[in-house]
């Protein structure tokens, strides 16, 4: 490898994201040692549901970047990732958890990378993914939210549709923007709130999941479109929320409605018997292996069974998953992994062994657009980051408007 962008500095700023709480922003400088040009790369890490935000603690991160990380890093060939990550992984592991959690470690590693392709002058997603990234992922757009994103009574935390029969991404996002406008109407004509919930979806006042997949199913078709040939719809039910007891597995903390795990299971069999269910993102709680068996056994034919909290994009719990043969898809989430090296191993551990991968943003997100490029440059297929509305959820897919313009020259989406 020839180096010559080298790493001159790194420092952390405090910033806030688009629910108003602190977060971690990683500055990185890299000098071009043949011509001395200074080049910045800037990434901004999100915040998930459950985190607890401490703006003291994410000041300290913020000055542990430069006191704990730059010394490390300096001199360092930013184009050399796998070496940047050994290198945050093994500081992070001196200097213990406190300081150096995995956001701080994630929003270093992800600016270097922005960095080195600022400095080499190309696309993000062309640096991270060479030749071979080129694939745009079909979004799935939360639009109504509920769950811990919502102040509703629908325990069901994400209701999402998916344009399976679109031929471009403008056109799958033009397509979820239409159905999304189409439920605002939908929804106001029968006096329901229209407000927003934490991932831009509409956060009414229902009674329950199959209501608000009525609604989903009327603003699809009232849209011109076919549910089930066009548009899809899927769930992140994040039932390792509904915590149990006694016989009862599940118990929904808002509706107060309780399970055992193979009651579950049959009702979401009949779920994606009676309407076009694309996936379903944790069905089951993360500890729940054997219903996880036997709802895979049931239903990994017709749908994306996805586990997120099943592997906490864990390498331990992903093997574990491949090699009991439970769910059929991973979501990926950057901010629960620590780095970029241990972000696309995940994803080509899974896409071994036939899992479908989804790159997913957090709920409490920023105006950065990483994750669109990196969704292109691991040929995912698949992106989840919201609703087509609030800023910090049209960024990503502005910016994958402008990489499909650049690869395939783009459409208009109106």
């Amino acid at each position: 490898m020839v180096e010559y962008l080298k790493i001159v500095y790194a420092r952390g700023r405090q910033v806030l994201d688009a629910r108003g709480n602190p977060t971690l922003e990683a500055t990185v400088t890299v000098r071009n040692c043949v011509n001395g040009e200074l080049t910045e790369g800037r990434v901004i890490v999100p915040n998930g549901t459950d985190q607890k935000i401490d703006c003291e603690a994410v000041k300290s991160a913020a000055q542990n970047i430069e006191k704990c990380l730059q010394e490390p890093l300096a001199g360092t060939e930013v184009t050399d990732q796998r070496r940047i990550d050994h290198i945050l992984m093994e500081t992070g592991g001196r200097e213990g958890q406190s300081g150096l959690g995995t956001n701080t470690l994630l929003s270093v590693s992800l600016a270097c990378a922005d960095a080195a392709a600022k400095a080499l002058h190309i696309p993000l997603y062309r640096y991270l993914g060479g030749v071979q990234g080129q694939i745009l992922p079909t979004p799935m757009m939360n639009i109504i939210n509920g769950g811990a994103h919502a102040s509703n009574a629908l325990d069901v935390q994400e209701f999402m549709i998916v344009p399976v029969g679109a031929d471009s991404i403008s056109q799958g996002i033009q397509w979820g923007c239409e159905i999304y406008h189409t439920l605002k109407k939908i929804l106001s004509d029968r006096g329901l709130a229209t407000d927003v919930g934490d991932e831009g979806g509409f956060a009414p006042r229902l009674s329950t999941e199959i209501e608000a997949i009525d609604f989903i199913m009327e603003a699809i078709q009232t849209a011109g479109f076919a549910p089930g040939r066009e548009v899809r719809i899927s769930l992140d039910i994040a039932a390792g929320t509904w915590k149990g007891s006694g016989t009862d597995d599940y118990c929904m903390p808002k509706q107060k409605r309780c399970y055992s795990s193979e009651e579950l299971i049959q009702e979401r069999e009949d779920l994606v018997l009676k309407y076009p269910v694309y996936s379903l993102e944790d069905p089951l709680g993360p500890d729940d292996w054997e219903g996880w068996l036997e709802l895979t056994r049931r239903l990994e034919k017709s749908t994306l069974l996805v586990g997120d909290a099943l592997f906490a994009v864990s390498p331990g719990r992903l093997k574990q998953g491949i090699e009991m043969g439970v769910a059929n898809a991973v979501l990926i989430k950057p901010g629960r992994i620590g780095t970029l090296t241990e972000t696309i191993e995940a994803v080509q551990l899974a896409k071994e062994h036939g899992y479908r991968t989804i790159l997913s943003h957090r709920s409490g997100e920023s105006e950065d657009s990483f994750i669109a490029d990196l969704a292109v440059a691991l040929n995912t297929g698949l992106i989840k980051t919201g609703a087509p509305s609030r800023g910090e959820r049209t960024a990503k897919y502005n910016q994958l408007l402008r990489i499909e313009e650049e690869l395939y020259g783009g459409a208009d989406i109106c």
